[in-house]
């Protein structure tokens, strides 16, 4: 047979045997986890609706500032840029997975000084035995052509191990989301905590300037005989106490600017002046959409994560099941080889070499039969995997719209509280100067009114940061936002 139609035939026979090759092992199928037809108690709650959740929830608190910082950490944020390094490793491996299954092909060029044996080719050739060592001159060999080798693939295992590369990029780029959602919801919860610390110090700033004035009336009032020195030794204590938490306070407010800094990439002295400035806790819309529990799988990349982690697993089992099977791989050479080299280009100079390779497992002590093993066992770690990550979610929704609502029931309070506890101070105040009361009764009304403001100003900083909690349960921040890999 000619060489033309013995490469035909190489050729059409791997052709045949890649597509006629089977994949054995288990096909990934998505699992269906239980859903809920509704979260828990939001029929009854007025601050939620089903409306589908919002992508950008950092928008409902209607504050610009937080927006802008939204948009620069993603554009910035490091942990960030390492997520996004951490897809383009794992989309570079399974580029690199996915060339099994092309045929290589390769090049080459060689020359060698080469003494032949009288007992190799020249003996093969009828002549070897007769010549004498001494005219069997070293030679001069030139040759260069192509060469390549094609895995057939007869049961799928190069095509699984494709597979689960891909389903592993597919994880990577579900935590890259994953990771940016997190930034997401660390900027916003960062910023209206550092609101609310601004907020309480400056309740804190008012309340001690308030206690000078009152430590300047019972000056006055001992001066005039109207009180003893125990109220104004009480009076200045009382401010002095109040004085106190300032440093405190100050020292968080710098904490979370810091904080700020770290999740924008930016140095702390870099930060934009607003945010040093004092300015009150963003507010939170009337009602907020959380859409349907059927969504929540969809939209939490730690579920989808989970999911791709799973057919990655099943892949892999897949390719230790073909291990215990035959690899058949054809090869084939064609060069130009001469003793001259102005000869190397004629056609005589050709020489070729085709040939399938056929590898059986016969004996590996026990290997193969570990290695299914293993992957079976990983494949149930990731199938539990995935249904703890789809019971948390749904978990952390509801506890979420719990701590939610009964925040608004606390504010409630507290704003009642607050108040009541400003009129009973401005009551104490004016029976104090008409001599009606002990100072003891204004500085009780004092530290009730303090208390109460920091707690109003801490818990609606609360409510923000648990309604961050929710948008980041509903696995919402990642659809329009986000960040291109490169």
């Amino acid at each position: 047979m000619s060489s033309a139609p013995r490469l035909r035939l190489f050729a059409s026979t791997a052709l045949a045997l890649a597509l006629s090759g089977c994949m054995v092992g288990p096909n990934f199928i998505a699992p269906r986890a239980a859903v809920p037809a509704a979260y828990t108690g939001t029929g009854n709650l007025p601050y939620v609706s089903g409306d589908a959740v919002d992508p950008q929830w950092w928008n409902s608190f209607n504050d610009p500032e937080l927006t802008q910082l939204e948009a620069q950490a993603v554009a910035q944020n490091l942990d960030l840029q390492i997520a996004t390094q951490h897809l383009l490793e794992a989309e570079a491996q399974a580029k690199i997975a996915g060339a099994v299954l092309y045929p290589n092909l390769g090049g080459n060029a060689s020359y060698t000084y080469e003494a032949p044996s009288r007992k190799g080719v020249f003996d093969a050739l009828g002549g070897g035995a007769e010549l004498p060592a001494s005219d069997i001159a070293p030679l001069d060999i030139y040759q260069y052509g192509l060469q390549s080798m094609f895995d057939v693939d007869l049961w799928g295992k190069n095509r699984r191990a494709v597979e689960a590369a891909v389903a592993a990029a597919a994880s990577s780029q579900e935590a890259r989301r994953a990771a940016l959602l997190n930034v997401e919801t660390q900027v916003a919860t960062t910023y209206i905590q550092l609101r609310g610390a601004q907020t309480v110090l400056n309740i804190t700033q008012q309340n001690l300037a308030s206690a000078n004035q009152l430590v300047n009336l019972t000056v006055e009032r001992q001066q005039a005989g109207l009180t003893t020195a125990l109220d104004v030794a009480t009076a200045r204590a009382s401010a002095a106490q109040i004085a106190s938490q300032l440093p405190t306070l100050t020292a968080q407010q710098d904490a979370l600017l810091n904080q700020l800094g770290l999740l924008l990439g930016e140095l702390p002295g870099n930060l934009p002046p607003a945010l040093s400035a004092s300015a009150p806790v963003p507010l939170t819309p009337p009602t907020v959409p959380v859409g349907l529990p059927a969504d929540l799988l969809r939209q939490r990349p730690d579920v989808r994560e989970a999911e791709a982690d799973l057919h990655e697993q099943t892949a892999e089992v897949g390719v230790a099941v073909a291990q215990f099977f035959p690899d058949l791989s054809l090869s084939g050479s064609i060069s130009l080889q001469a003793l001259q080299l102005k000869n190397l280009n004629e056609f005589a100079a050709i020489t070729y070499a085709l040939g399938p390779t056929l590898t059986i497992p016969l004996f590996e002590g026990g290997q193969l039969h570990g290695q299914l093993e293993l992957r079976k066992a990983q494949q149930k770690e990731a199938a539990i995997g995935y249904a703890k990550t789809v019971l948390t979610a749904f978990s952390q929704v509801d506890t979420s719209l719990s701590a939610y609502t009964q925040d608004h029931a606390t504010m409630d309070a507290l704003n009642t509280e607050t108040q009541q506890s400003q009129i009973a101070l401005g009551l104490a105040e004016d029976q104090y100067k008409q001599g009606l009361v002990d100072y003891l009764t204004v500085l009780n009304a004092q530290q009730s009114y303090l208390g109460a403001q920091q707690a109003q100003a801490q818990a609606t900083e609360k409510l923000g940061t648990d309604l961050v909690a929710l948008y980041q349960a509903l696995g919402g921040g990642w659809q329009t936002v986000y960040p291109t890999a490169g």
